[in-house]
């Protein structure tokens, strides 16, 4: 896979480029992953409900056809889009995203970080509390709050176009976190959002990006 590093470029124009990358592509074409940072914008699922954008002030909602709700991109945050070939890798959806959110867990590990799936909210979570702790979740903190001491650190949306990916997922690293406060994050109300930072983890965007290309590149492989 060709890893491609962007830079600090727009969403639309990303977005755009991922489409027609996957519109021209062929049986043979490469597969690619694309890394980059955004300026601050807000993108929204197919299925995104607009109350779920609650204040977004100055900073532009992008529609999208990825899946999933609302989510907040900007500087500090590593995006992470692979333009990937499903039916030649040879798995399906379900298999690429928990390939996906195990290259998050796999990065969070590299910095002695403990990620942690939550059933039916894709994406990666962290304790609050110990976000260096080892120990597996055991369920939903309550029924009525399955996100009780955790915080969100990695949001995930695909699209899927002839067997095809593309959009990807977010790590976030250190980053101004108060615009993830004026939506209801993917979706869930009162949801937190954290970074590496805030959990005691002083990176750079680029080593995280590597990392991260690193274990993306691995876990993908056909």
């Amino acid at each position: 896979m060709l890893v491609k590093h962007l830079g600090h470029v727009p969403y639309t124009d990303t977005y755009q480029a991922m489409q027609d990358f996957t519109a021209l592509r062929t049986a043979n074409t490469g597969d690619e992953l694309w890394l980059c940072e955004h300026p601050p914008v807000f993108t929204q699922g197919l299925a995104g409900l607009a109350n779920h954008v609650l204040n977004p002030g100055s900073i532009p909602v992008v529609a999208t056809n990825r899946g999933g709700q609302v989510t907040y991109h900007g500087p500090g945050q590593v995006m992470a889009y692979p333009l990937l070939n499903l039916q030649r890798a040879g798995y399906f959806v379900k298999e690429y995203v928990y390939r996906l959110e195990e290259s998050v867990i796999r990065t969070l590990a590299h910095f002695g970080v403990t990620g942690h799936r939550v059933a039916n909210a894709p994406g990666i979570y962290v304790r609050l509390a110990d976000p260096f702790a080892h120990t597996a979740l055991t369920g939903p903190a309550t029924p009525n709050d399955p996100f009780k001491g955790l915080g969100k650190i990695s949001a995930l949306g695909i699209k899927v176009s002839r067997h095809c990916s593309y959009h990807g997922l977010a790590l976030n690293v250190k980053m101004d976190l108060e615009p993830f406060q004026r939506i209801n994050p993917c979706g869930y109300a009162g949801l937190q959002s954290v970074d590496l930072f805030t959990i005691g983890i002083n990176t750079s965007w680029e080593e995280a990006a590597d990392v991260l290309a690193h274990k993306l590149s691995a876990l993908l492989a056909p």
